[in-house]
């Protein structure tokens, strides 16, 4: 068994997660620049790591707006298009938004000009239909370094079909009580099709809004409601992966590789740490 270099076991790496950073956060808006979104950011820093994160159908993008600030904290930049936000969201146009906003992150001055971000550090992610569009985007821009999913949801186009050209590291985070989007059809097929490295996580008693904050009224008519046990998991999982593959950080192995309860680890493929270079 290999030594884990980091004194951090599963447990404490999970509540630390779910604690925001040392980074103080700065909040700006995409439509600045043209697209309409949110971009939160740390106060300052250079060659900083980058992800677009797409909302899930009828979501607004506030809704995230607690994960996008906690891994701004965490020195992540963490931006979302809000360009598709009625009831005929099309993947195809959400997965395009994604990528500009990459562009929008690493091509427009950030900040005060004391933040920029490193075209070699960038992630997708996203939530229900947006999950789906992240894997789409991923398939076909050469730039993303890995992708995280929440109850993602099978779009159209495919993004079983784009999981299967997608050789980046990936998680994929399933919720267990999920009637809009069963993990069986969606994010465990997502995950199996993944060419790359790839885990799947299950959070037993998360529904398919869980991990959306606050009230909404399409909660009236979707499954589920936002739920802080299920968001508390999802903060923990999407910085402890990004740190890791985007900038090599090796302080939360523990919670991507170990059993933790409440987040079964359902399949993975490969190992989730970036190759050596150098």
């Amino acid at each position: 068994m290999a030594l884990r270099v980091t004194g951090h076991s599963a447990k404490q790496a999970l509540e630390r997660l779910s604690r925001p950073g040392e980074h103080r956060v700065l909040r700006g808006d995409l439509a600045l620049v043209g697209l309409p979104g949110l971009v939160y950011t740390p106060r300052s820093g250079k060659g900083l790591p980058a992800v677009a994160f797409g909302h899930g159908w009828l979501q607004p993008v506030k809704r995230y707006r607690g994960l996008l600030r906690h891994l701004a904290s965490w020195g992540i930049v963490a931006a979302a298009p809000a360009a598709q936000r009625g009831p005929l969201l099309s993947a195809r146009m959400l997965a395009a938004n994604l990528s500009t906003t990459l562009d929008v992150c690493t091509g427009v001055r950030l900040g005060d000009g004391d933040i920029s971000v490193d075209p070699g550090k960038l992630a997708v992610a996203g939530h229900s239909s947006g999950g789906g569009a992240a894997v789409l985007t991923a398939a076909d821009d050469d730039r993303v370094r890995s992708v995280v999913t929440l109850a993602a949801t099978e779009t159209r186009p495919s993004a079983l079909d784009a999981a299967r050209r997608c050789t980046m590291r990936g998680l994929h985070v399933a919720a267990g009580e999920d009637r809009i989007a069963p993990p069986v059809g969606h994010a465990e097929a997502i995950a199996e099709a993944w060419l790359g490295p790839v885990q799947l996580r299950t959070l037993p008693g998360a529904s398919h809004l869980g991990f959306a904050e606050g009230r909404h009224w399409s909660e009236l008519v979707l499954d589920g409601h936002g739920e802080r046990p299920t968001q508390k998991y999802a903060r923990s999982y999407v910085t402890a992966f990004l740190l890791r593959t985007l900038t090599g950080d090796k302080s939360w192995d523990a919670l991507l590789e170990d059993e933790v309860k409440g987040a079964e680890l359902t399949y993975q493929r490969g190992a989730l740490r970036p190759p050596r270079t150098g």
